[in-house]
Parts: C-alpha cells; structure tokens; sequence
C-alpha cells in the first residue's frame, strides 16, 4: 500500500477526532504512565488505560460489531473466562514468605473466613432468603469485586447495596486503622 492510498484513511481519522477522545487518551496515558512507572495499583490501572486507549483512537473499529472489544467480550466476558484468570493470577502473586515466616498469620485467613460465615448466618437470622443471604455474607469477606461477582449470580436485586457496603470499608480505612494500630503495637515495636 502507498502513501497516497493511506493518506485518505489517516485525514478522516483526524477529522474524527474530538476533544473528548483527546481528554480520554489523555487520561489513558496517566493511568499507564502510575502503572509502568509508579508502580501504583499496575494490575488495574494498566488494563484499564489500555483498554481506555483503544476505545478512544477514531475509526480504529474497535468498539464496532465485528471490532476487537467485541472479540474480547466474547472470549472472555461472556464465556466468564476472565474473571476466572483474574483471580487465578492474583492467587499467584501472593507472596507466601511471610505466612511461612510466621504461621500464625494463618489466623488472618481464618478472620476472613469467619467474616463470610458470621455474616451470612446473621443474615439467615434477620430473614433474608439463602441466595441474598449467601451473598450479603461475601461482604464479610472485606472483598469488594468478588462481592459484586457474587451478588449479580445469586441476588441481582441487592447489587447496588452490597456494592456501596463492599467498598464502604475502603473508605473508612484512613479513619479505622490509625487508632487499631496504635492499640495493637507497642512504642518500642512501632
């Protein structure tokens, strides 16, 4: 292909070009940019500054019927294919040094555990049916996406609340965890 036939194709492209595609782009670029160079949170900001760019380059069809979006989603969103190497992949990053240094780190799983069971028996206690119930009781988990994972299989209806409940936690961390620090460290080990 010469220039004069790909010339054509490049100018439509630019005329297509909008200002929100430039702010989108932009914003891409910041999320890869604290991905590869801050190190800040690269299993989701990567991802989704590239899949953010992608969407936003005029034309390219990515977004179209037979684009790669599409290909994407039927491979792996609707197949549920994704979720699955997701959690995979972060079950392998886990780095076990420190629960084989201290095994009694285990207890903190357990805590995770009881969380899920605790809550879904209150629950069960307070009326709810076993499907909303089961997934009020991943919240006790303190894990946000797996909650929402689990509320749109067994209790659709409950989404919003049990989303806004997961990530509420999050937000009170900066509040919650200085005075708990304090109570279970001692001057000499802090």
């Amino acid at each position: 292909m010469d220039l004069g036939e790909l010339l054509p194709d490049l100018i439509k492209g630019f005329t297509h070009f909008t200002f929100g595609n430039a702010v989108m782009i932009s914003a891409a670029l910041i999320l890869i940019y604290l991905a590869v160079f801050k190190e800040i949170e690269p299993v989701l900001l990567l991802p989704i500054g590239f899949g953010c760019l992608l969407a936003n380059i005029p034309l390219a069809g990515m977004t179209a019927s037979e684009g790669m979006t599409k290909v994407l989603y039927d491979a792996g969103i609707k197949t549920e294919l994704f979720p699955l190497l997701i959690f995979v992949g972060v079950g392998a990053m886990i780095d076990f040094s420190p629960l084989l240094a201290q095994p009694r780190m285990v207890l903190l799983g357990a805590a995770g555990q009881f969380g899920i069971f605790g809550t879904l028996i209150l629950a069960i206690l307070l009326g709810f049916p076993l499907n909303q119930a089961a997934s009020i009781g991943v919240i006790g988990a303190i894990d946000g996406p797996t909650s929402i994972f689990v509320a749109t299989k067994l209790a659709p209806e409950l989404l919003a609340p049990i989303a806004v409940a997961a990530y509420s936690y999050m937000s009170l961390i900066p509040i919650i965890q200085p005075p708990l620090m304090k109570l279970l460290t001692t001057k000499k080990s802090a």
